[in-house]
């Protein structure tokens, strides 16, 4: 019998994450194609969006911390399992004409578990690739969403045309597939009491990376959700309106492919570069007046989508210890989730200038304090090295009561100055402040 490579668990892992986001991408379009019949307006599709957000925003630490007490492959399939049950009620219920309420019951269900499935999802990752490899995979899986991102809506609009509940059903059969694809992990076992009861900590560093990662969903969603109307805004049909999720989709698919070949976790000023060109590129879609410096807007947003993605990934991964991975993810799909339904509201509520001045203001705020943490963690650790330098001078001077005039490094053992083991000033303010180079 052939054995299985040592790769394919993560190639089975690679697969359930591609699937995994599939309802959620179809869900605009599914959600729309299925209200139309019921109520009339296929708007009314925006409520079970809406519901199903708000229920995962709930749901995603609950579910997850219960979560903990069982190994976490096993408990990932049956919270999608859950899911798929909401969604083939949502089918059947729109099937038989069932009061809309009902329709939007089902899907604030399916969306209650899906981010705590996400976090632990996420959290198996650790256990399939080392430490060094997390840049790539976590890139790898990037790509493979934005794939998923730009063909679910596709098929639900190309299924819808034949059937609405057509549509959802393809939601609940790709959507299950993790159930079936997830590999056996023997390392993924459930934590220890001790490690069971403990109580994750929302330190500083932390706070500050999910709310980047709501800023930055709340810039991607701005442009995707306001697509049809900037296109209305331009002259232009409002099937126009997809040239620019597609060109924000594009870009973030070769961002994702970027950060799998590079596989290493970027630099400080190069965080701060990603967050300042989304910020521009919002500024450019929201304010440019064009078409042309709409669509640049939308490339620039979406080349750095994915890096930041996994940047904020792989910085979280590190805060936390092993047994509450799973809930920092999860608080992580959380953030996003706010991000999406602030840019939503927004748009609802005021204009579409007004809704990406407020996402503008935010990413601005945001990279300034990545700025002034990253700052103030590099000027600690200069000063740091300063004062071993200093120690590491006077150790220099000849000690008269060592014989010989011998250097009293040779006796003290001290670490001289560039020598392989002294420690570089980036990496101990990376250190200390919990962020990698």
């Amino acid at each position: 019998m052939r054995r299985p490579t040592p790769d394919a668990p993560l190639l089975r892992w690679f697969a359930s994450s591609g699937l995994f986001v599939m309802p959620q991408a179809a869900a605009p379009i599914a959600f729309a194609l299925v209200a139309l019949p019921l109520t009339g307006d296929a708007a009314s599709g925006a409520a079970m969006m809406l519901a199903m957000t708000l229920a995962q925003v709930v749901g995603a630490v609950p579910i997850t911390r219960f979560g903990r007490r069982f190994s976490p492959v096993p408990f990932v399939r049956v919270l999608i399992g859950l899911r798929t049950l909401a969604l083939v009620a949502i089918a059947v219920l729109a099937g038989i004409g069932a009061p809309f309420a009902l329709v939007v019951s089902g899907a604030a269900l399916a969306g209650l578990v899906n981010g705590a499935a996400f976090g632990t999802l996420r959290a198996v990752l650790n256990h399939l690739v080392p430490a060094s490899r997390l840049p790539r995979a976590l890139g790898i899986a990037a790509t493979l969403n934005e794939v998923t991102f730009v063909a679910s809506p596709v098929l639900a609009a190309a299924l819808g045309g034949i059937s609405p509940q057509a549509a959802v059903w393809s939601m609940v059969v790709l959507g299950m597939g993790p159930m079936f694809l997830l590999p056996r992990v023997a390392s993924a076992t459930a934590p220890g009491p001790e490690r069971r009861r403990s109580r994750m900590r929302l330190t500083p560093s932390i706070a500050l990376w999910l709310t980047c990662a709501a800023a930055s969903a709340a810039a991607i969603s701005a442009i995707e959700i306001g697509a049809v109307s900037m296109a209305v805004s331009f002259g232009l049909p409002a099937t126009w309106g997809v040239l620019f999720p597609v060109a924000l989709c594009v870009t973030s698919i070769c961002g994702g492919v970027w950060v799998s070949v590079r596989n290493r976790v970027p630099r400080r000023r190069t965080v701060l570069a990603w967050l300042a060109i989304t910020a521009l590129g919002v500024a450019s879609v929201g304010f440019g007046n064009s078409v042309a410096a709409t669509v640049v807007g939308a490339l620039l947003v979406g080349a750095v989508l994915a890096p930041l993605a996994t940047y904020y990934s792989l910085i979280l991964d590190r805060l936390v210890d092993p047994e509450h991975r799973a809930e920092v993810f999860a608080l992580l799909r959380t953030a996003s989730a706010l991000g999406i339904i602030t840019s939503s509201a927004l748009i609802s509520l005021v204009s579409l200038p007004a809704t990406f001045a407020v996402v503008i203001t935010m990413m601005t705020v945001v990279l300034l304090l990545a700025g002034s943490v990253f700052t103030t963690a590099w000027v600690q650790a200069r000063r740091r090295r300063l004062a071993r330098e200093a120690d590491a001078l006077r150790d220099l001077e000849p000690d008269a009561s060592v014989p010989g005039g011998q250097d009293s490094r040779a006796v003290h053992g001290a670490t001289p100055v560039g020598h392989p083991d002294s420690t570089d000033p980036e990496r101990t303010a990376e250190e200390h402040a919990g962020i990698p180079g």
